[in-house]
């Protein structure tokens, strides 16, 4: 028994290595994570390192073996990734893009699927195997193109603008797809129309279910959780959440991922989207990474070992025929012709979802081994190719100049404000209002679930979350933000954050409450633009309003209590700041010339 242990937890021992060692290595060399699982699992998988063993036993315990628990676990990553694009997808969102989400981003998965199907019927598929490996290679890597992107900061260029809505409606393609290989399988047996129509049916009722679940329960048991200031509960039930649901579709027919997505797509739009995003982030990394290294076990490169011309001549053709669909409908559109060049490239190549739909299409008997082998091979390695396609892409782009073509633009994420308030008690709601009035675009961030109760009834952008999370402070938009306004009373949670930004970004402007003057000066040792200490700013506020109960002139009187905050400015440690108090001063006689 203890034996059998040690066998079971090696395996466990070479996922964690692979993910703490062995990826972080092959980023440092600029291979995708995605792509390092990959590599990864085709190098410890049976084909490899397995075939190897048989010669040199003690190599077997480097090698992976119970790929069936492995697997289990893997899929959650898939469930978990959906959930997370249902909580990208809100429905508000979807309606704003939705010109180049459903016009060209609908047209590419349509056409591109006919065309392939066509060709991989025409090379002996049956109809059901060329239609689901044309819908599969009709997709593309979400993955590794958002992050290529990311990385350079060009997720606002045309071109990644253009790559981004086309993949958006590619991720919503997957759900139809998948329920289409379930009505499929089932062809032989109902009939295809009627198939199709009860796989429908399933999935509205499912949805339907999910959706109430989802209005009427979810963000209540959300704020219950959240109410009691606890990750770990919150955590535990952002599992049961994407879990639950997932087993209501389960128990209807459907597929576990499915209904993550919609309960991702319900939770869009309340206040808890972005901890929840947070939250599941991690364990949807490595889960989903553990996704690609099974599909890495699976491979076996004897097959192009044995037909290698074919399968790179197929892996060319489908980055070509792809590319040409997406430039020929970018350019149909009016979009500018070197980025829809770019994007058309870049998304030629297969993409990590055509894994799930291949994998779902093998376990209900869709697919002859080999052909699911020869098609699995070619997505592995026009993802490969991603990488390289898009240094080509980045020398094509210094070479061409760009075309004048108007540029059509993409709504900005919802969180690229230019203030971010963090705390929305009564000091937080009333800078909000002022920014309100102003016209000043804000998002503020709260972990009371009364506050931002109150406060998202009047229609402020107020969300439940860590202000000292540096993941979720990028999420709401901290390296867009132009000024950031820190109200808590807490002294201690102050610093934090204070600390956390100005890691982040040492250019951003930071207002910050301060408990009393030493807190002040602390906080300005600390490098925050300006601190307003409770016991100052008190004291000021009283000596104006006896200093004009006394008779003084109202002018005069806050000419005062500016002069005197700026003298407390300079004992705290803040710049002297005379040429303010000067302008400051000249623009109140203006406005009160009796006061000159």
């Amino acid at each position: 028994m203890e034996a059998e242990s040690l066998f079971h937890y090696k395996d466990i021992l070479l996922i964690l290595g692979a993910a703490g060692i062995a990826i972080p290595v092959l980023l440092r060399l600029g291979i995708n994570s995605i792509l390092g699982f990959l590599i990864v699992g085709l190098f410890l998988g049976p084909h490899m390192l397995g075939q190897v063993a048989e010669f040199v036993p003690a190599l077997k315990i480097f090698t992976l073996s119970n790929t069936k628990g492995i697997s289990e676990f893997a899929e959650l990553g898939i469930v978990f990734l959906l959930f997370l694009i249902g909580l990208e997808l809100s429905p508000e969102r979807l309606m704003t893009m939705r010109r180049l989400i459903f016009g060209l981003g609908g047209l590419q998965v349509t056409v591109s699927t006919v065309v392939l199907t066509f060709i991989l019927k025409l090379l002996g598929f049956t109809t059901a195997e060329a239609w689901t490996a044309g819908a599969a290679l009709a997709l593309s890597s979400t993955a590794i193109i958002i992050q290529l992107f990311s990385d350079e900061r060009r997720l606002g260029s045309q071109a990644g603008r253009i790559s981004f809505a086309i993949l958006l409606m590619q991720d919503l393609a997957v759900i139809p797809i998948l329920l289409l290989i379930g009505a499929l399988s089932t062809s032989s047996e109902q009939g295809l129309i009627s198939g199709v129509s009860w796989a429908m049916l399933q999935a509205a009722a499912a949805a339907v279910l999910i959706v109430l679940i989802g209005r009427y329960a979810l963000r209540p048991l959300l704020r219950f959780v959240a109410a009691a200031q606890s990750p770990d509960l919150f955590m535990a039930v952002v599992f049961f959440i994407a879990l639950g649901t997932g087993s209501i579709a389960v128990a209807a027919g459907l597929s576990m991922s499915l209904g993550a997505f919609i309960a991702g797509l319900t939770l869009a739009e309340t206040e808890y989207r972005r901890t929840v995003e947070v939250t599941i982030e991690p364990f949807k990394g490595l889960l989903l990474g553990m996704f690609f290294l099974m599909v890495g076990l699976s491979l076996d490169l004897s097959l192009l070992a044995s037909m290698p011309l074919q399968i790179i001549a197929a892996a060319v053709g489908l980055i070509a025929a792809k590319a040409a669909i997406i430039f020929g409908f970018a350019r149909l559109f009016k979009l500018p012709r070197h980025s829809s060049l770019e994007a058309a490239l870049l998304l030629g190549p297969g993409g990590e979802f055509a894994f799930v739909i291949l994998a779902s299409a093998k376990s209900l008997g869709v697919f002859q081994a080999g052909h699911h082998d020869q098609i699995l091979l070619l997505v592995t390695l026009t993802m490969i190719a991603i990488p390289f396609i898009s240094r080509f892409a980045k020398l094509l782009r210094k070479t061409v100049p760009p075309a004048q073509t108007r540029v059509v633009e993409l709504p900005p994420d919802n969180f690229k404000s230019d203030v971010i308030i963090a705390g929305f008690g009564r000091v937080g709601s009333l800078i909000g209002a002022m920014l309100d009035e102003q016209k000043i675009s804000y998002v503020a961030i709260d972990q009371s679930t009364e506050n931002i109760e109150t406060a998202r009834k009047s229609g402020a952008q107020v969300y439940f979350g860590d202000a000292t999370n540096q993941r979720f402070l990028h999420l709401c938009g901290l390296m867009q933000a132009k000024t950031l306004a820190i109200t808590m009373d807490n002294p201690k949670l102050v610093d934090e954050i204070l600390k956390v930004v100005r890691a982040e970004r040492p250019d951003i402007k930071i207002i910050a409450r301060a408990r009393d003057e030493r807190h002040a000066i602390k906080l300005y040792e600390a490098g925050v633009t300006e601190a307003v200490p409770e016991t100052i700013e008190a004291s000021l506020q009283l000596a104006e309003a006896v200093l004009v109960e006394t008779g003084t002139p109202m002018g005069l009187a806050i000419a005062a209590v500016h002069g005197k905050r700026d003298d407390y400015r300079k004992l705290l440690g803040r710049p002297n700041r005379k040429a303010e108090l000067a302008a400051t001063r000249s623009r109140l006689r203006q406005h009160l010339p009796g006061q000159k």
